[in-house]
């Protein structure tokens, strides 16, 4: 393995770094009460990757086992407890823990613990995953052709 050629060019640094602050308000809440924070959007990164913070109340919530086909996708916990679907089974994981999906392997999330959890999110390349996140809060009037269409957009293969 070695380093991918560069994709800065010039002989001085710049002052380019983003910083979002804790406590900054969620660019997404769900009826359940559930929030994402747009960390690194792929728009932003140029490609490279997509981070999220997912914020989980005490509902249980979350997809059930599914698959994408141009994407990995990483879970990193870091409250409460969250189960995760592995390809062969639902695991409990707790803060600390993390969990890499490459493209093609199956998995899901659940929050089932009825205490509030935490996780980031990484997907890489970077998708417009946040167009998916949003387009969730639509599902209710969609047509079942318009849900299949719209998951075939945003590479969601439901097993």
């Amino acid at each position: 393995m070695t380093y991918p050629d560069p994709i800065y060019f010039d002989d001085k640094g710049e002052s380019s770094a983003v910083y979002r602050p804790a406590g900054s308000e969620p660019d997404l809440v769900y009826p359940t009460g559930n929030t994402v924070d747009y960390l690194a959007t792929g728009a932003s990164t140029g490609g490279l990757f997509g981070l999220y913070r997912w914020n989980m109340g005490p509902t249980p919530t979350g997809p059930g086992p599914h698959f994408h086909k141009t994407i990995t996708e990483s879970f990193f916990i870091l409250e409460g407890t969250v189960k995760i679907y592995n390809g062969d089974r639902w695991i409990d994981t707790k803060p600390g823990d993390w969990v890499h999906v490459p493209a093609g392997g199956t998995h899901g999330f659940r929050n089932e613990s009825g205490e509030p959890a935490s996780m980031l999110l990484h997907f890489s390349p970077g998708a417009p995953r946040e167009g998916y996140f949003e387009g969730l809060l639509d599902m209710a009037s969609m047509s079942d052709e318009e849900k299949a269409e719209f998951y075939l957009r945003h590479d969601n293969y439901w097993l």
